[in-house]
């Protein structure tokens, strides 16, 4: 836990941000999982795995703006990934988080971007997901889905639930009868046990109940892990229920677990790998690294298990 809150107590810190990213080993540590800073770098990520038969879902890192140019030159860079994306053959498929595009400033403006985001991707046949952040906009992101974006977009739009909140339940038997689309992951915040499983069992428990009823009733839910255990249970439960790979897909971030990536292409499963980019990786990297106090050996225990012949 200390070690948790000293990560995220870091990726806040503005000098050590400005520190790291001038170090040129820290950059190369980051370009693993981060895939540069620019549009262009994001979406040559995006081709080089399209070309593995791999889909990806691009990510302009960033959030909590507080001013309105901040949010509307989110938005801009988002506009041109669409048509960038378009235009490069790759499909159009992209995650944005609330707050980047304003909702902290005026629910208005955060209509707005969205709105003007979600009819370009929806003119060039793409997607638009909403990111989920910390517990505190849970309610407010799930509203604003429901409320804003849904009725008018459809399937053009879909949602991220987290399994460590205990309300989250719930929201997945909402957002089935809506028929939306669900990308479901454990959860990247430090929240209280209040509103979220303290324990990793618990997290994980409930990580499987809930896949497990969105491959059931879900509309093409993304399952986003990259633990092989869950990701057994997952195909042991499609095999047993008679459930069609091309219902539902796996999804991972890059850079993890590209032998597993691998794998399940191989195994004939569809695969979506997130691609963050930006100048703001220094707070996703440590964020990640936070998530549990093992991914710090884990993410390094990848490049070990990745040279290992036969993987």
């Amino acid at each position: 836990m200390i070690l948790r809150q000293g990560l995220l107590w870091l990726s806040e810190r503005r000098g050590v941000f400005n520190f790291v990213r001038g170090n040129g080993l820290a950059r190369r540590f980051a370009s693993r999982f981060v895939a540069g800073e620019t549009i262009e770098q994001g979406v040559a990520a995006a081709l080089e795995l399209s070309r593995r038969g791999i889909t990806a879902s691009l990510d302009l890192l960033g959030e909590s703006v507080t001013v309105d140019s901040e949010a509307t030159a989110a938005r801009d860079q988002y506009l041109c990934m669409l048509d960038r994306m378009a235009a490069s053959g790759a499909e159009v498929n992209v995650s944005v988080k609330l707050t980047q595009m304003g909702l902290d400033i005026s629910e208005a403006l955060c209509v707005a971007n969205m709105t003007a985001i979600l009819e370009k991707a929806a003119s060039l046949q793409g997607f638009v997901r909403l990111d989920m952040e910390g517990s505190a906009y849970t309610a407010r992101t799930l509203e604003f889905f429901e409320r804003r974006l849904f009725e008018p977009f459809g399937s053009r739009c879909g949602v991220v639930i987290q399994s460590m909140l205990r309300r989250s339940e719930q929201d997945i038997e909402r957002l089935i009868e809506m028929k939306a689309r669900v990308r479901l992951c454990k959860g990247a915040y430090l929240e209280p046990p209040s509103v979220a499983f303290p324990d990793k069992a618990d997290v994980d428990r409930n990580y499987v109940r809930l896949m497990e009823r969105l491959l059931t009733a879900g509309n093409y839910p993304g399952i986003a892990t990259h633990d092989e255990a869950i990701i057994a249970q997952a195909r042991d439960f499609v095999r047993r229920q008679g459930i069609a790979n091309d219902r539902f897909e796996f999804q991972m971030l890059y850079g993890v677990r590209r032998d597993l990536q691998e794998r399940l292409r191989r195994d004939g499963f569809r695969l979506r790998v997130y691609i963050p980019f930006g100048t703001q990786w220094y707070p996703y990297l440590m964020r990640r690294l936070a998530e549990r106090p093992a991914n710090i050996a884990f993410l390094l225990g990848n490049l070990v298990r990745e040279s290992l012949p036969g993987r």
